[in-house]
């Protein structure tokens, strides 16, 4: 590529073919796989995963290089080279080509930016293996007590299991760094944790570990008393931030926060009004009888869309009877005996966004059926710009996608969301083509 290493980029090139080829084999890339590679350089990583992968996307942010691999692998259709900054590199399209495993020989002062990008939840990577400082990777899997340990430990291990695999010596690289490498496997972690609102555990890490010398007690929320977040959680009154594991991390979470559904996933002895095809009610039945015996009931679903015209998909809660773990409307839920659509439409958008707000639009009626769950489902729209609070027992995340990005992912994968979601997006998307013509 007649390129000379940027010592302003931190580039050093992988020459040893030996070490590039085990460090793919870590990857366990099979056919129908997606792998991104995040600072591929001048390929040597690449060329053992092109042959396997059905897609590689290869996110380079030195011109030259992404040049270069523009021309080298132009004839190869299953390769895009995207000349990007990995750390701003717009994940969401990603979301339709899952399963993505994640590579990279990362530069040392942009990796957490890139980690943080790629691997934060929600996230369509399923594997990744990365190359690192040995020194960044130990701050990943430190444990309690110890000076590594800290925020960047907490976020990575509360997310995915770490391991380090191997060290790379600097004869491995052209030019030689000054220290060794560690490459680093990641999968995602089990569900073993109780489920917790993943903002408020960041927030109270970052404040933990804000003056790290200091006493927690001194940092956490005045709304609750460390006194009995310490007795809860089995720690000193006096405890550091180093101190606490992430298993206590976690309970603090959940003991600070006031968010009323926070364990309530749903109610089995919740009241529904049971309806006939015409949505006249015949009687009423509790939840855990009308799903079980399939019996016609009322939902709705709300449409969010922010400014710019992205709209918001939640991934249910892992807790949840129906779909659980799939990605959803923003908002939807059940009528109780005796609520009218709109009342409903106004109620969940608050208990699971919190979002106030009752500028609804209606814009379809959508009959019962198995991909309904036998509901008679009412669509509406509503638009909101600012921040979203939502109950962890119901939502596990949340994220703003275009229009194109869901559909290009509805297309390609849509067992990833659930049945009512699709009902609703298909009249979406035929309302939206029937205004597009008659314009």
């Amino acid at each position: 590529m007649d390129v000379n290493p940027s010592k302003k980029l931190g580039q050093n090139f992988l020459i040893d073919e030996n070490v590039a080829r085990w460090i793919v084999e870590q990857l366990e890339v099979e056919p129908g796989d997606t792998v991104v590679e995040v600072g591929p350089g001048t390929g040597a990583l690449t060329e053992h995963v092109v042959a396997i992968a059905d897609r590689v996307i290869l996110v380079e942010f030195d011109a030259r290089l992404a040049e270069g691999l523009k021309k080298r692998y132009a004839e190869n259709e299953n390769v895009e080279v995207h000349h990007y900054d990995a750390a701003r590199f717009d994940v969401r399209q990603l979301f339709e080509y899952q399963p993505v495993k994640l590579l990279g020989n990362l530069p040392y002062s942009a990796g957490g930016a890139i980690i943080k990008n790629f691997m934060k939840q929600p996230s369509p990577v399923c594997k990744a293996v990365l190359m690192l400082q040995k020194e960044f990777i130990d701050r990943i899997i430190a444990q309690t007590r110890t000076k590594a340990y800290g925020v960047l430990s907490l976020r990575m291990q509360s997310e995915w299991h770490s391991r380090p695999v191997k060290t790379i010596p600097p004869q491995a690289f052209f030019p030689q760094p000054l220290i060794d490498s560690t490459v680093m496997v990641c999968d995602p972690r089990p569900a073993d944790l109780p489920v917790y609102d993943a903002r408020l555990f960041d927030e109270l890490v970052r404040r933990g570990f804000a003056q790290r010398r200091k006493q927690v007690r001194k940092q956490m929320p005045a709304s609750r008393k460390w006194e009995d977040a310490a007795q809860l959680i089995g720690v000193v009154d006096t405890a550091r931030a180093e101190e606490i594991s992430l298993e206590q991390w976690v309970e603090l979470t959940r003991y600070y926060d006031d968010h009323p559904l926070k364990d309530n996933a749903q109610d089995g002895g919740e009241l529904f009004d049971v309806v006939d095809e015409e949505d006249k009610v015949v009687r009423q039945e509790v939840r855990d009888v009308v799903h079980r015996q399939d019996l016609l009931h009322r939902a709705i679903h709300v449409f969010v869309f922010n400014k710019r015209k992205e709209l918001f998909l939640q991934k249910r809660s892992r807790l949840k009877d129906k779909h659980p773990g799939v990605w959803d409307s923003s908002a939807a839920g059940h009528l109780n005996a005796g609520e009218g659509y709109q009342e409903t439409a106004v109620r969940e958008l608050e208990e699971e966004l919190g979002v106030v707000s009752d500028e609804l639009q209606e814009i379809a009626s959508i009959k019962p059926s198995a991909n309904t769950g036998w509901e008679h489902i009412r669509l509406y729209l509503a638009r909101h710009d600012g921040s979203m609070r939502f109950p962890c027992s119901e939502i596990e995340a949340g994220q703003w996608f275009s229009i194109d990005q869901i559909r290009g992912w509805v297309n390609a994968r849509p067992g990833d969301f659930a049945s009512g979601f699709i009902e609703c997006w298909k009249i979406f998307e035929k309302l939206s083509a029937d205004r597009a013509a008659e314009a």
